[in-house]
């Protein structure tokens, strides 16, 4: 059974505010790790700088009028762990470049490579393997894997 127009069009708009417009933005941080680290910035002033930014957006949309819903303790500490995940992770990046003189262009295939992670844990966690194509996941994971050894590798 073929999705109707309206339901396509949603979907076609979900993936790309919730996929190309935050690759690009993931793209230019980045760029921006590395402009931090030639400035001379440590990595604890550069998370906590980070954070500020993080702070930021996260009020102006609070008070932008989005959706509001309920926040539970469920849901504080998921988001807390969460940003804890992510802010040691940028941790390691930044000290990859600044610390061991990793080219960037080396490491964010590397670092990019949590698609893999994320997939096999929501095919795990929420049980998403019912909705996709499994040999088209197979394929996709393996062009990921290959085109990340290689570009490191450069």
């Amino acid at each position: 059974m073929n999705p109707g127009p309206e339901r396509v069009a949603v979907a076609m708009k979900g993936l790309l505010v919730g996929g190309l417009l935050p690759a690009l933005l993931f793209g230019v941080a980045g760029l921006l790790q590395k402009v931090a680290s030639r400035a001379g910035i440590g990595s604890g002033p550069y998370l906590l700088c980070i954070g500020v930014g993080v702070l930021l957006v996260g009020g102006l949309v609070t008070l932008g009028g989005g959706p509001v819903r309920e926040v539970s303790l469920r849901s504080v500490l998921a988001s807390g762990a969460m940003g804890m995940a992510w802010a040691l992770g940028t941790w390691g990046v930044i000290l990859g470049i600044a610390r061991y003189g990793v080219p960037l262009a080396r490491l964010a295939p590397l670092y990019n490579m949590n698609t893999l992670v994320v997939v096999v844990l929501a095919l795990a966690v929420f049980g998403e393997f019912r909705d996709l194509a499994v040999g088209k996941l197979l394929a996709g994971t393996a062009l990921i894997m290959v085109g990340g050894v290689l570009v490191a590798n450069a």
